[in-house]
């Protein structure tokens, strides 16, 4: 290869290169914000109570017992409880791993 091949070939690789950054900077997710967390954190909870008193009361009207609606609803609230800590787990190691925003200086240089 001559010279000015092989420089266009490098100024090449850099634009992909530089192409490629903004890409990958754009195709990462956004931090979840306190309204997500929250709606989360309720849709864990509600589902597990529905399901376990919907189970709970097909079974009442299956076997004809009055009791299994009120121990499948404590089963959905101790499950809606477990996947709520696994999922405050999952978003605390998100959240650790992801990278710090820039400290702000004031007006007289000192961080905030």
């Amino acid at each position: 290869m001559t010279d000015p091949e092989h420089r266009d070939l490098d100024k090449l690789g850099q634009k992909l290169d530089e192409v490629r950054r903004r890409e990958a900077a754009r195709a990462k997710p956004a931090p979840p914000t306190s309204l997500g967390i929250a709606f989360r954190f309720a849709t864990e909870m509600i589902s597990a109570l529905i399901v376990g008193g919907v189970l709970g009361w097909f079974l009442d009207w299956v076997f004809g017992v009055h009791f299994l609606v009120i121990v499948f609803f404590i089963l959905g609230a101790a499950a809606g409880i477990r996947n709520t800590m696994r999922a405050a787990t999952e978003l605390n190691a998100k959240m650790a791993s992801a990278p710090t925003a820039p400290a702000v200086k004031d007006e007289d240089g000192e961080e905030r």
